[in-house]
């Protein structure tokens, strides 16, 4: 599944074999998120990270949440 628009906000989901894996997806993407001061609202679990970007301060989708998604998706 590539990236979406899900209530009003940049939605997508990574699938993982095993809570591990998605563990160290969510910590590279907080490091990336802590470089930028722009956070994801993330959710996970064993196998799978949801991740909703979205500027709450703006109230919609911004020039950060897509320039924070281009990275997320190098990863």
């Amino acid at each position: 599944m590539e990236w979406q628009i899900k209530e009003n906000k940049l939605y997508r989901r990574y699938n993982f074999k095993n809570y591990s894996e998605a563990l160290s997806f969510v910590i590279k993407v907080s490091k990336l998120a802590e470089k930028i001061n722009h956070h994801p609202d993330i959710s996970f679990g064993w196998g799978y990270v949801e991740l909703y970007l979205y500027s709450h301060d703006k109230k919609t989708i911004t020039d950060r949440d897509h320039m924070l998604k281009d990275q997320i998706s190098e990863l």
